[in-house]
């Protein structure tokens, strides 16, 4: 059986890092990935938000490189935790459990996150 997904997409968030009890890292972020497609003759695009988190030194290697905008690859598995609230009710999350992150884009990297480049063109 295969639990694996594939991102490249750009940060929504600087990734928070904390840390447990027992001094592992963890790393948390957003991660937007933005689909293109033409239909009639017109551009049309649907940007999906995704959880990621890493762990160990990986997600140290997050808190410290990565930055809100950073254009990155992310390689992990799906997974659906679940936990009650103050008031008792049940609530899911899915997030990506990252195994492997390369960062993409270079120096040129610095600019604006919402600042518009070839690479946002479909393949």
């Amino acid at each position: 059986m295969l639990n694996k997904a594939v991102l490249i997409g750009r940060l929504g968030s600087d990734p928070e890092v904390k840390y447990t009890k027992d001094g592992t890292a963890v790393a948390n972020f957003s991660m937007a990935t933005t689909e293109k497609w033409k239909k009639d003759g017109e551009w049309q695009e649907k940007t999906e938000w995704h959880r990621i988190v890493s762990w160990g030194k990986l997600a140290e290697v997050c808190g410290d490189f990565l930055r809100k905008g950073s254009l990155v690859y992310i390689e992990g598995k799906i997974q659906t935790r679940s936990w009650e609230d103050k008031e008792g009710n049940k609530k899911y999350t899915t997030e990506i459990v990252a195994r492997e992150m390369k960062m993409l884009g270079g120096k040129s990297e610095e600019r604006k996150a919402d600042e518009p480049d070839s690479s946002d063109v479909p393949f």
